[in-house]
């Protein structure tokens, strides 16, 4: 089966390590009409088997893992992977918490509080970041300077005219490309600096 016939349910394992036994997670996933799995931390979603798996998936489908855990570590990971999922017509199952299933009128109601859990803590975090920056500032420990001079600015605008990637006069700066095109813009400390 291609994944482009019948629906299917679609079976996905994970450990952290290589030395580490899939074994739990597959006899869970028996009768998978495919299981993909990875051995690697799940700390980042840019997983050989779980991005194969992410394009194998169809439309009707059902992926099944054992637990979220085991798809990301991250609640926001997670939510905007299962998202993307239902917004394909992907069902999902965690067969440790069926509490979250994507099929049910409750795993919907769980999955949009974990939603809003993540959207606190991205505001919390940032809150606190505003607050210590104001602070350093305020110490004059924040005084961050320009990076590029303003001849080096307008070499970098000829060398962008004349057809140069600006990703490769970043790296010849020595600075970000969004440095570069901050930089470019003449905006934030680049509006200080030409004015």
């Amino acid at each position: 089966m291609t994944g482009q016939g019948k629906c299917q349910v679609i079976g996905y394992a994970r450990v952290s390590a290589a030395d580490q036994n899939l074994g739990r997670q597959l006899k869970a996933l028996d009768g998978c009409d495919r299981v993909f799995s990875d051995k690697v931390s799940g700390k980042s979603t840019d997983r050989e088997q779980l991005q194969e798996m992410l394009r194998y998936v169809r439309e009707g489908d059902t992926l099944r893992v054992t637990s979220p855990d085991r798809l990301a570590r991250s609640t926001r990971d997670l939510l905007a992977m299962v998202e993307e999922l239902k917004g394909r017509g992907v069902a999902v199952e965690f067969l440790d918490n069926p509490a979250l299933n994507t099929d049910t009128p409750q795993g919907a109601f769980m999955l949009t509080i974990l939603g809003a859990v993540a959207e606190l803590e991205r505001s919390v975090i940032r809150e606190r970041q505003l607050e210590g920056i104001a602070l350093a500032k305020a110490a004059g420990k924040y005084d961050k300077s320009v990076k590029l001079t303003a001849e080096q600015i307008e070499d970098a605008r000829q060398k962008v005219d004349s057809g140069v990637p600006k990703a490769v006069l970043a790296r010849e700066l020595g600075v970000s490309r969004q440095t570069l095109y901050t930089a470019l813009s003449g905006t934030g400390r680049y509006a200080e600096a030409a004015s």
